[in-house]
């Protein structure tokens, strides 16, 4: 089990950048694949973003695709999310989540979850 605190939300403008950090407790941080979701007001929580243990791999939603960056540092047991381009509809509280699965896009296998940070875009 880790717990995970969210970081580095906030308003900004249209076509400006946000970089989310994700700072986890616990020894076991490097051996989870992790996740980042989002969440808009009356919506459902969506997978934007995730990596594995080992940094081999990354996979993104094609909404998300070519403007935003997963990484991590096992050293510093965090996980970040670098947001470039950003758009109205980027607007939602963000979410990171850890999970064993080696791969995952549905929130379900996602067994730890952050309180979340508000990221806002204005036109």
């Amino acid at each position: 089990q880790v717990q995970l605190v969210e970081s580095g939300g906030g308003l900004v403008q249209a076509g400006g950048s946000l970089r989310l950090s994700c700072a986890a407790s616990g020894r076991t941080f490097s051996t989870y694949t992790m996740g980042w979701f989002r969440q808009a007001p009356g919506k459902e929580r969506d997978f934007v973003a995730g990596i594995s243990w080992d940094r081999s791999n990354t996979y993104y939603a094609d909404s998300v695709k070519d403007r935003f960056t997963i990484s991590r540092d096992n050293a510093k047991n965090t996980v970040y999310l670098q947001m470039n381009s950003l758009k109205p509809e980027d607007t939602a509280v963000y979410y990171c989540a850890a999970t064993k699965a080696i791969y995952s896009t549905a929130s379900t296998p996602y067994s730890d979850w952050g309180q979340g940070t508000q990221v806002t875009v204005s036109s």
